[in-house]
C-alpha cells in the first residue's frame, strides 16, 4: 500500500476542518438555550398565577431555571479566572 505524504497532508487538513469545534456557534447556541429557559419559566411561572398550569410545573420550570443561572454565573466566574489569569502572565 502506498501512500503519498502529500496526499496523506491533505486529507489530513481535510478532516481537520471538519472536527474543529465552532466556538462561537457553540456559544450563540448556549446562550439561545439560556434565554429560551428563561422564556419556558416565565410563561409557565404566568400561566400558574392565572390557574392555567399546576404547582409542579411551576417547581420544575423554576428549578429549570435557577439550574440555567447557576451554569451561566459559573462560566462567567471561569472566563473571568481565565482572563485574570492571562494578565497574570509574564510577557
Amino acid at each position: 500500500m502506498d501512500i503519498r505524504a502529500s496526499a496523506a497532508a491533505s486529507l489530513y487538513a481535510g478532516m481537520r476542518q471538519k472536527v474543529q469545534p465552532d466556538a462561537a456557534g457553540a456559544v450563540q447556541q448556549g446562550v439561545a438555550g439560556f434565554v429560551e429557559t428563561l422564556r419556558q419559566g416565565e410563561t409557565t411561572a404566568r400561566d400558574a398565577l392565572t390557574g392555567k398550569a399546576d404547582p409542579t410545573a411551576l417547581v420544575q420550570a423554576l428549578a429549570q431555571t435557577e439550574l440555567a443561572v447557576e451554569t451561566a454565573v459559573t462560566v462567567r466566574d471561569k472566563v473571568v479566572e481565565a482572563y485574570q489569569e492571562i494578565l497574570r502572565m509574564p510577557v
